[in-house]
């Protein structure tokens, strides 16, 4: 179904730069979620007829509620989506407009970049339909602006229409979920759902009940700086420490080289010099048991090396990020499979799989809220090529709106 205002909410919010920033230490992490969330998401909220709209500056969140009209639906349920872009250049983001997307290439503005389908197969998915694109300067922000726009017209069409009945609705949109950081404050008690949904999905169908388990890995490497031409024996190179460490890692976990339920190792960051070098990676499995064996197997390496040296010059700090929410899901399936009903019966294929990174749902799970994730539409998301369907952003509304029909 088309609705009224999608593409114009969607349009006005992809244009203000809510980038998060992993250096800060305040919540959000960046004044202009504030902003966003207050200026704009709170008085639209208000002025659609959500109720007990507020803001909850200790973590970001703005909430608000669809009162039950049908007191006989008693399972209350909420929606999420995050305010917060990824990692990329998110000031002046300009959206095209392709419509009746024809198969072929589209050029990204003047920016010297072309969404071709030999580069990206996905688009030809959507001949036919509206596609909005970057203009090839910064990231789109479908992430996870199509979610808030999905949900925030699914809200204003269930406003207006209440022949469509339902029990209570909240919904929440919060920060900094891009850094890894936005759940860690989420207000459980506060937002009282029996199960909710991320909306921060991919392509049409996708549902998602499964993440890795996630734990970031920090380490210095200690090095000794000496004249290289008087090296022998004495100099020890932080770098090549460095090195040395992730040639000892498996070459086949890399995130380039693995797919569906194989975890990885991930080396995202490397600097430093002879004195001193720091790397960061981040460790992902599904398995919790496998996810144990990786954190004891960097442990070891660096354990192992500290003896060759006969000191500490591979300094660890390994720590916990999230957990794999199918423990907590698949304890009641409710939330999985009512939003499959809702999908076959509006002809859409549920594709559910798991999720090769996580979501805010990953820790309010463990909140003791059941959140799986639905799709939103983005496709190439963080970067220039990201673009997303108009028709799959109507879709995801429509699931929305049949969700709460059960």
């Amino acid at each position: 179904m088309a609705y009224t205002n999608l593409l114009e909410r969607f349009l006005t919010y992809v244009r203000i730069n809510t980038r998060s920033n992993p250096a800060s230490t305040e919540t959000p992490s960046t004044q202009n979620q504030v902003e966003f969330a207050t200026n704009i998401l709170k008085p639209e909220m208000e002025a659609i007829g959500l109720q007990d709209v507020h803001y909850i500056p200790e973590n970001g969140y703005v909430v608000g509620t669809l009162p039950a009209n049908d007191p006989t639906k008693t399972d209350r349920i909420g929606f999420i989506s995050h305010m917060d872009t990824a990692d990329y250049n998110a000031d002046g983001v300009a959206p095209q407009i392709i419509e009746n997307y024809d198969g072929g290439s589209i050029v990204l503005g003047q920016s010297g970049y072309s969404l071709t389908p030999k580069a990206f197969p996905n688009l030809k998915h959507y001949q036919g339909q509206t596609l909005i694109t970057t203009d090839g300067t910064t990231l789109l922000g479908a992430d996870d602006k199509a979610g808030i726009a999905e949900i925030m017209t699914a809200m204003a069409y269930l406003v207006d229409h209440p022949e469509i009945k339902h029990g209570e609705i909240r919904v929440g949109f919060g920060p900094d979920e891009e850094i890894g950081v936005g759940a860690d404050k989420f207000a459980a008690k506060d937002f009282a759902v029996d199960f909710a949904y991320t909306v921060d999905g991919g392509p049409l169908g996708e549902l998602q009940y499964e993440t890795f388990n996630a734990a970031a890995l920090e380490i210095d490497f200690l090095g000794r700086n000496v004249h290289p031409g008087t090296a022998k024996n004495q100099m020890v190179n932080a770098l090549q420490l460095a090195i040395d460490f992730h040639q000892q890692l498996p070459v086949t976990d890399r995130p380039e080289k693995t797919a569906g339920y194989e975890g990885f190792y991930h080396l995202f960051n490397l600097k430093g010099n002879v004195e001193k070098a720091h790397s960061s990676y981040i460790i992902r499995d599904f398995d919790d048991l496998s996810f144990e064996k990786r954190k004891v197997f960097v442990r070891k390496l660096a354990e192992q090396m500290n003896r060759a040296y006969g000191t500490e010059r591979v300094l660890i700090n390994l720590s916990d990020q999230y957990y794999n929410m199918k423990k907590i899901v698949e304890q009641d399936m409710r939330p999985v499979t009512i939003a499959e009903e809702a999908m076959k019966k509006l002809g859409i294929k549920p594709l559910v799989a798991p999720v090769r990174g996580g979501t805010d749902g990953s820790k309010i799970s463990f909140m003791g809220i059941p959140t799986p994730n639905l799709f939103a539409g983005g496709e190439n998301m963080h970067g220039p090529f990201e673009f997303v369907s108009l028709e799959t952003m109507e879709r995801a509304v429509d699931v929305i709106i049949e969700i709460v029909k059960f």
